[in-house]
């Protein structure tokens, strides 16, 4: 599997080594110590979630504190800032810290922006436009991306994929519509609790609201086969198991690990109730390894 956003972008563009696993996290829930604690635990790439701001500053801060750990976003909202204002944030840490940097960006939700009126695809296009004008590589962005229209657009326009709370048959499906040479790189979610009625308690909240309650979520879901009956009163026990890997460390291991083997580059783990130790659980039941060198700092 290729882990790099480079397969098919420009000779120019130098790689990202993202790792087969990476952490994400709200953009709430980050510090020095979680950041560290992620890069020692030997995760490839720390994904910032939770719409973070246009100006970056928790990107450039994390990469700051870390020596190897590649970062993007998942994702910044187009309806966030135009893309000017983004591609400035994007050169200023490309700069400082040079092809350790994945720019995800999407339409989120457009009614929570305001922009219900506007075609989320046709704005994507014209954000995407934007952003290779103010000089943003291709292979240096990333689209969230769940339908198919969105999915070829992430392979023709930019390194690829990062699905956001799909179950492995999305990413099989996914895989075959991109092609093998984009990137894919779904998020999961992850409970580390074997009971399975405790384990859905802690994940059905998370998925509820406001996954559920979003027309495009609903409809991503309806595309896959899910009923509405399934859907409704915070989702059926089976979606639940679907979209959230649960069990010990062993069972939750085997979950990450289906993701790439149904075609993902790179999953982006969302643990619930996540801590330090617990992320260094998943890491030691995966077998990654902290070991790996930094990469070369800009001269001065």
């Amino acid at each position: 599997m290729h882990t790099d956003t480079t397969a098919t972008g420009p000779a120019e563009t130098s790689r990202i080594e993202l790792g087969e696993v990476g952490v994400w996290l709200r953009a709430t829930a980050l510090d020095a110590g979680i950041t560290r604690a992620i890069e020692a635990a030997g995760y490839g790439t720390l994904w910032i979630g939770g719409s973070p701001e246009p100006d970056l500053a928790l990107v450039e801060t994390a990469l700051d504190e870390s020596e190897r750990l590649a970062v993007a976003t998942g994702i910044v909202p187009i309806w966030a800032a135009p893309p000017e204002v983004l591609a400035a944030s994007w050169h200023r840490i490309q700069a400082h810290h040079p092809d350790r940097f994945l720019l995800g960006i999407g339409t989120s939700h457009p009614e929570r922006w305001g922009a219900e009126a506007a075609s989320p695809y046709d704005a994507l296009v014209a954000y995407l436009d934007g952003l290779e004008a103010a000089g943003v590589p291709a292979q240096r962005l990333v689209l969230a991306a769940l339908g198919p229209r969105t999915l070829r657009l992430a392979a023709e326009r930019t390194a690829g994929a990062h699905p956001f709370l799909v179950p492995t048959s999305h990413t099989h499906a996914a895989r075959e519509r991109i092609g093998p040479r984009a990137l894919l790189a779904p998020e999961q979610r992850v409970v580390l609790e074997a009971d399975p009625e405790r384990a859905r308690a802690m994940a059905r909240p998370t998925v509820q609201t406001p996954y559920l309650g979003l027309r495009n979520y609903r409809e991503h879901l309806r595309r896959l086969g899910w009923s509405e009956a399934d859907l409704d009163d915070g989702g059926s026990d089976a979606l639940i198991d679907a979209l959230v890997v649960s069990g010990d460390d062993a069972a939750v291991a085997a979950g990450i690990r289906a993701q790439l083997a149904a075609g993902a580059d790179h999953v982006a783990v969302q643990l619930l109730d996540a801590d330090e130790a617990g992320y260094a659980r998943v890491a030691a039941a995966l077998g990654l390894s902290g070991d790996r060198p930094a990469p070369p700092r800009p001269s001065a």
